[in-house]
């Protein structure tokens, strides 16, 4: 492969190195996480939806997370599931269609944080300004957040790409599951010091924008309950951000754990595990844990299901 001529543009993925007898039920594995993750996400964006009575502006911003769910599984478990059923010399890419991976999987780790900072600010805003929640987080507020989250990202992962398809390739194979932006610029022989900077710079800003705005407005939420004799306040609110909390360090430290050990050659199969879990673990818990515990989704789940029960009945 590696004497490919590479105008072919032709790629072969490393993918994940299981023995013939484990890759069946690894499959089976993955794919009944992927139904159970795209399920539950589409499930919610049409509950939301369709039911007027959660047309409020935390139930609409809560569905950029479902949505960015959708797409951080569609993008790469699909192709990793036909993979594992192929034989490791027959794991062809395009480099298009390498590209194309990449980019959706890196607006997915990106909105990500972005989706759950406005998440967070919507929870600030209700539980510190309950008086005010109406006139701040109008409609019009809920689309501004979103557009930014979906917007910056889309915006920064553009540059991040148009650094690695700008540089010559002299290699051909993917070392990793799927295609991203370090796997790309990888291929080339040419100085990528400039990707590389540029990539640990984006990814501080982002974790230490993300982590640090997520610490404050928990902070002032907490500052809040310890100085409100309002119980009823109290226990909504740890609630409401203890699933939040609960959320975003699941998604941090996947994400955390794929971009530090991507550094780290020696750690590759550690690195494909953790860059899979990254867009199966956190899609597929995301509804349970922050739609369920929503106590108005969570109470129309348990009228379908019970209206479900009646009818088969």
């Amino acid at each position: 492969m590696d004497n490919l001529t590479f105008t072919n543009s032709i790629l072969l993925m490393e993918g994940l190195k299981v023995t013939p007898q484990a890759s069946f039920p690894i499959f089976i594995l993955l794919l009944l996480i992927y139904v159970f993750a795209m399920g539950c996400n589409i499930g919610l964006i049409i509950l939301i939806s369709t039911d007027k009575n959660l047309h409020h502006p935390m139930h609409f911003l809560f569905c950029n997370l479902p949505l960015n769910d959708i797409l951080g599984t569609t993008v790469m478990l699909p192709r990793l599931l036909q993979d594992i059923l192929r034989e490791a010399s027959e794991r062809y890419m395009t480099y298009v269609e390498c590209v194309a991976q990449a980019y959706f999987v890196h607006i997915f780790a990106a909105a990500s944080h972005y989706v759950l900072m406005i998440m967070a600010f919507d929870r600030y805003v209700a539980i510190c300004n309950p008086l005010r929640y109406t006139a701040i987080m109008t409609n019009k507020m809920v689309v501004k957040l979103s557009v930014s989250a979906w917007g910056l990202s889309v915006f920064i992962v553009s540059i991040m790409l148009g650094l690695t398809i700008r540089l010559s390739r002299c290699r051909s194979k993917i070392e990793n599951p799927f295609c991203d932006n370090a796997s790309l610029f990888k291929l080339s022989c040419e100085s990528v010091v400039i990707n590389n900077v540029f990539g640990i710079i984006y990814t501080v800003i982002v974790f230490t924008f993300s982590l640090g705005s997520v610490f404050i407005t928990y902070t002032k939420i907490a500052s809040v309950c310890i100085t409100s004799k309002n119980k009823a306040l109290n226990s909504k609110a740890i609630k409401t951000c203890s699933t939040h909390i609960a959320v975003y360090i699941i998604m941090f430290v996947s994400c955390a754990t794929m971009v530090f050990l991507h550094r780290f050659p020696e750690y590759s199969e550690s690195r494909k595990l953790a860059s899979i879990m990254f867009h199966i673990v956190p899609p597929g818990l995301n509804p349970v844990v922050y739609g369920l515990q929503t106590k108005e989704i969570r109470q129309k789940f348990i009228k379908l299901w019970y209206r479900n029960k009646v009818n088969l009945k």
